[in-house]
Parts: structure tokens; sequence; C-alpha cells
């Protein structure tokens, strides 16, 4: 099993993310970059290092738009980091924040930079709408016409059908290679388990629930308020639904497989638009620019798995870190696994409590054991809050830092599954204990 931690001790300065925001079936307030700048500034600003000091800046984002090309170097150059600091864009589907985040924590880790703002983006609201392949050859084909008969030829072979869109979103949710939908993998998981239609639901009230009650408390301080040309505020994640219930979203039909199926919207991740940032740095660049710490990254995994089961993806993943760092589940304080679908984590679960899959699947001796739900998604997850997918793997691994500071514990687990067939995992300590 190889070994991930090869270097200096890596360490999370500090992070902020803006409100998650539900789409409502047209283009939200914000583009991509918008909110990566907006939440990123708010960010900087609290620091007093320049920013020519950053080594460069990582962004996750899944689908930016036309006028975002290297979105990162976008985000950055519009924060007013340094031309000399360069900037790249990094993309594993649901994991790219995630992503971003290790790559940072590798290169600072291996010596290849000191301080490095890391982090994710999507507006899953803007993915693209296309033109289908025969409206993209008619218009090739009028682009070529050069006189008047030309082209009244080239409009006499206009059909309907070539106004027919790709709606690009529809296909990031679905997996080519096996054929399937991201909520038919959902399904599947299901069936292997043993997942009822009312765990599932259960499971989506407490997530409303939860944010609900960190929404009142104060607990979601990383959020950094946003304004749009017009001069409107947003302040929180608006997806939650404060008065869910399990009666409620029983009324509900399963969205993916009409007949048989259990997954429904309300137990499944909102479509969402939204930005995270942290900022990593060594234990050098801690002590030259007096950065306070809030967490330190002790290890990373990337797994892979059958597309047909991605939500299977966080045991995957978790299994060798805590093989690695000889860590039983007592030993975790607490956990956050994104919540794509309530069945997906409820199978991740239910995994590392049976004999048979931690044998054939993970290469246990014995169960791993059960998660305590009370140390699981404490303050609401995708259900509640929204996946926007770049974004992710980012915001989990800074709100768990945030829980650790809060309840002043020493240890956290943050994995996602990712479309294709991928887990991620990122292990974090509180070290201020």
């Amino acid at each position: 099993m190889a070994e991930t931690n090869t270097g200096r001790k890596v360490y999370i300065v500090d992070g902020s993310r803006s409100p998650q925001l539900k789409a409502r079936g047209k283009p939200g307030p914000f583009s991509a970059s918008d909110m990566a700048v907006q939440a990123g500034r708010a960010l900087l600003v609290r620091h007093t290092f320049t920013l020519d000091n950053l080594d460069e800046v990582i962004l996750g984002c899944m689908m930016p738009s036309e006028r975002e090309a290297n979105i990162a170097r976008v985000a950055a150059l519009r924060l007013g980091i340094p031309q000399t600091v360069p900037a790249w864009t990094v993309q594993r589907n649901c994991a790219s924040g995630m992503q971003a985040l290790d790559s940072a924590y590798r290169n600072i880790a291996n010596g290849y930079a000191d301080m490095v703002l890391a982090g994710g983006v999507e507006t899953m609201s803007r993915a693209p709408v296309l033109y289908n392949e025969k409206m993209v050859n008619w218009l090739g084909d009028l682009m070529r016409a050069r006189t008047l008969g030309q082209r009244l030829a080239v409009f006499g072979k206009f059909r309907p059908g070539h106004l027919k869109p790709v709606i690009a979103l529809l296909f990031g949710l679905t997996d080519d290679v096996v054929g399937l939908g991201m909520g038919e993998t959902a399904e599947n998981i299901t069936a292997r388990f043993g997942i009822t239609r009312k765990q599932m639901d259960e499971f989506a009230v407490a997530s409303h629930q939860r944010l609900v009650k960190a929404q009142e408390n104060g607990y979601l301080d990383e959020i950094e308020v946003l304004y749009d040309a017009k001069g409107k505020v947003y302040d929180h994640d608006d997806g939650v639904r404060a008065d869910s219930s399990v009666e409620k979203l029983a009324k509900l039909r399963p969205a993916f497989d009409k007949k048989y199926g259990n997954v429904t919207a309300g137990n499944s991740a909102q479509i969402t638009d939204g930005a995270s940032w942290l900022l990593l740095a060594s234990e050098q660049a801690i002590e030259k620019h007096n950065l306070p710490v809030l967490a330190e990254i002790r290890d990373s995994q990337w797994a892979g798995l059958d597309p047909a089961v991605m939500g299977m993806g966080p045991v995957h993943s978790m299994t060798p870190v805590m093989l690695r760092n000889e860590l039983a589940i007592d030993d975790i304080d607490y956990w956050e696994i994104n919540e794509a679908f309530a069945t997906q984590v409820l199978g991740n679960i239910a995994a590392w409590r049976e004999h048979d899959y931690c044998k054939t699947e993970l290469g246990l001796d014995q169960p791993m054991g059960e998660i305590p739900h009370d140390k699981l998604n404490v303050d609401g997850g995708g259900i509640s809050l929204g996946h926007p997918v770049g974004a992710s793997g980012a915001r989990i691994v800074l709100h768990l830092a945030k829980v650790l500071q809060r309840t002043n514990t020493k240890r956290g687990m943050a994995s996602l599954c990712i479309g294709g067939g991928q887990g991620g995992a990122m292990l974090i300590e509180n070290v201020n204990v």
C-alpha cells in the first residue's frame, strides 16, 4: 500500500466559502469566477502577507463557462494576485475541490511550495446548454457559403431538430462507460445493502434539521456574504427546508427508477452553485508570516472502483488511510462524507459493518465498524446544503476543520464519492488541542 505522507508538515491556515445557492431553473446570479473572487477576497484581506508570497493558486472546477478557461488563473488575477504567481485548474468530477487541496498538500509536503491558495467552485445553474451535432454542422455549412444561392441552399436544409439542445449537466451526471446516471448508481447501492425508502428519507430530514440548527447557532462562520450586481445580499445556504419531514418526502416519486426506485429529489443532493477556498502553508511559512493554524493535513488517498456503484468511493479511499495511520473508527472525532445521495452515505456506513464487503471488496480480515451518526455531517450535508460538484471537496474539509476547532477535538476524516467510480479521502488534525 503506497505511502503518501512524504515530507514536510502541511497546515490549513484559514478558509472561506460562499453561501451555496440552489439552482432554480435558470442561470444563478453569479458566474463561477464571480463566486470564487468574492469568497476568496474576504479570505485574503484577513491576512497581512503580500500576495506575491503565494507560490501558486489551484482551483477545482468541472464546468467553467466559455469565458473562464483555466478558471484558477481568471480568479487569481481578478483577486489581485500578481501575474508572477502561476494558477491552474483541476477536474476530478465531484472531488475537484479536494483534488486542488491534495495537489497543494503534496507540493508543500514535497518542498515545491510554501503557501498555496486552493479550493473549488461550481455554478451548476450555469452549466452549458450546447448546440447538437446537426446544428453545428449546419452552422459550419452556413459559414462556408459564399454566394446568396449557397446561403439559400443551406437555409433550405434547416430542420426543427437542429434546435434540440444538448444539456451538459445531464450528460455530466451520467456515466457513459456503464450507461448509468448517478441516481441509477445510487439505486444499485440501495439494492446491494437493502436500504429502505424510509431510511433514506429519515437521513435526508436529519440533514435539513442539522443545517437549520447550524444556521441558528452561527456554526457556519466560514461563509462570506455575496453581493450581486443589483446589490442583493446572499448570506446563507438557501436550499435548506426547515419544514422537511419524512411524511412530506414520502410523497415524492422516484426520480431515476420510476417503477421500483427509492431515490428521489428529496433524498438526493441539490443542484447548487458555490465556491470554497483554503489557504495551505508549510511550517516555515507559518513562522515567517506569523500565520494562524486551523488544522494539519495528515494524509490523503484516492481509490478506484466499479462506476456502477461509484457511491461506495468513500470506504474504498478511507480504508487505506485508516490502515496506514493505524486508526480505528473511535479514533476519528468527526466525519464529513459528502451527501450525493442519502442511500450512498448509508451504503458506506453499512459496508464497513459488513464482514463480506470488508473482506471481498476492501481486503480486511474483519469489519471496520460503524460510523456514529452523531459524529457524521453534524451540520448538514449535500442534501440540505447542495453539492456544487467542483466545490464540495474543499467545502467539507474546511467545515470539518471548523467543527474540530469548535468542539476542541483532534481528528477528522473527509471523503467523497466521485462519478466515474472513484473515491477521495483526507485526514486532518486539530493541532491546537
